[in-house]
């Protein structure tokens, strides 16, 4: 059975300069994968690559085995992406009900979306609370839980988080793993893009480790966790040294 999402010998370049180096990875059904590594370790563009903001120079993007890498984004989300990026990027000058909304906008079915911004009001009461408050006037928690709510709002299969718990207090950080988890447990894939090692293998069923652009560990979340190479570079200075 294939994936639901897959990258196959991927090869990226920002102009002259290569990203990925023939990234391979895949995320299955109901499944909670996180992609690790330091700064410039090409994290972020394999989210680019997913999303469809990025086409590859080689490679293929798969979702159920089907090639749609050279799919616009907004037919990826119609197919069931959806994406949390990096810093939220909620819309600051609309409402919290507008925001949430915005998510909804390739759906023609009123109905069921007035239906799942209720479910989504239910797992974020906070939001329910802020309904006519402007976005950017949230805490940082406060609009990532808006950044997760928008994004349930096109009735995904696989939900991408960039960094999901950068910048955001203790407390809120311990939220979002939660809401999460919570979310996986309901049936929805995520794939995680994370600094934090720690915190996202303590969730994730599988984990891959990329270093300039190319995958140097991989495997089962628990069995990363206690990997010597995964504590020492973690623990230490530098984000990826000793891998």
């Amino acid at each position: 059975m294939a994936a639901l999402l897959a990258l196959d010998s991927v090869d990226s370049f920002y102009g002259p300069v290569q990203v990925h180096r023939a990234l391979s990875l895949e995320v299955g059904e109901g499944e909670i994968v996180c992609l690790l590594g330091g700064n410039a370790s090409g994290k972020s563009t394999a989210m680019k690559v997913i999303l469809g903001l990025l086409e590859p120079r080689s490679g293929e993007v798969l979702w159920k085995g089907e090639r749609i890498t050279r799919l616009p984004t907004h037919e990826r989300i119609a197919l069931g992406l959806a994406s949390v990026p990096e810093a939220r990027r909620i819309f600051p000058e609309m409402s919290v009900e507008e925001n949430i909304l915005m998510g909804a906008y390739v759906r023609r079915d009123a109905r069921a979306v007035r239906r799942d911004v209720e479910r989504v009001l239910e797992l974020f009461p906070r939001l329910r609370e802020r309904l006519r408050q402007q976005g950017g006037t949230l805490s940082g928690g406060e609009q990532q839980m808006l950044a997760i709510a928008r994004a349930l709002m096109s009735s995904p299969r696989l939900v991408c988080m960039d960094e999901p718990t950068m910048g955001l207090a203790p407390q809120f950080v311990e939220r979002v793993l939660e809401t999460i988890q919570a979310l996986n447990r309901g049936g929805l894939s995520i794939f995680m893009v994370e600094q934090s090692a720690q915190q996202a293998l303590s969730i994730a069923h599988r984990g891959f480790v990329l270093q300039n652009g190319r995958l140097v560990l991989q495997g089962a979340a628990k069995e990363l966790l206690e990997d010597p190479r995964i504590r020492d570079a973690y623990l230490g200075g530098d984000v990826m040294a000793g891998i």
